[in-house]
Order: C-alpha cells, then structure tokens, then sequence
C-alpha cells in the first residue's frame, strides 16, 4: 500500500508541475496541436495518479490481492508510456513515439478491469 501511495502523490505532484511547465514555459515554443498533446498527457497522467492513490486505499483493504498489487504497477506503466510519450512526441516532434502511446493505454486499460475483477472477487 505504501508504495501505491507514495507513487501516486509523486505522480501528481509532477502532473501539476508539468501542466504548470506546459502552460507557461512551453507557450510560444510549440505548436497549438503539441500543446494539445502536452496537455493530454498531463490529464492522463493526473488521472492516473489519483488512480495509484486509488490503488493505496484497496491495496490496504485488500492486502492479498494479487490483482490490486498487478492493477497498480500497471498504472505506473501507463503513466511512463503514455504519458511520458505524449512529454517526448509534443516537445522533440518525433512521431514514431506515437507508437508507443497506446501500450501505456492498454496498460490503463487493464488496471482498470482489474479494478473491477477485485470489487467483483472482494466485495
């Protein structure tokens, strides 16, 4: 649980912090459509981060579950795939990272399914 926790507030603390960068030290220094692309990765990566914190609550309710433990790494990846390939693609223009964006939302994808699968298991 410790770890889920500690995960997600270093994740919004850093979604806030990269939001901030976007919106102020980015301005002027990107297109529109990699602002927009900026700004999508910041949303989903703060998503996610309030997913982890999430993930701490159930993994403390839960303290056997397999599934809460898998649902949270899971997280983590979809936050550096996805996330952090939208922070690459909007500020160095490569497009190829785009490649990479979609594994981080299957690994989203999955987190949250196996979020399901413990309430239906556990509750």
């Amino acid at each position: 649980m410790k770890i889920f926790l500690i995960l997600g507030a270093v994740n919004a603390f850093l979604a806030v912090a990269l939001g901030a960068f976007g919106a102020h030290g980015l301005e002027g220094k990107l297109t529109e459509k990699y602002l927009k692309v900026w700004e999508t990765g910041v949303t989903y990566h703060m998503y996610h981060a309030l997913g982890l914190l999430f993930i701490a609550f159930l993994a403390n309710k839960f303290p056997d579950s397999g599934m809460v433990n898998l649902s949270g790494w899971l997280m983590m990846v979809g936050i550096i795939l996805f996330s952090g390939s939208l922070y690459v693609l909007s500020t160095s223009g490569i497009k190829v990272l785009g490649a990479i964006t979609p594994l981080g939302g299957v690994a989203f994808l999955i987190a949250w399914v196996l979020v399901v699968l413990t309430a239906i298991r556990e509750l």
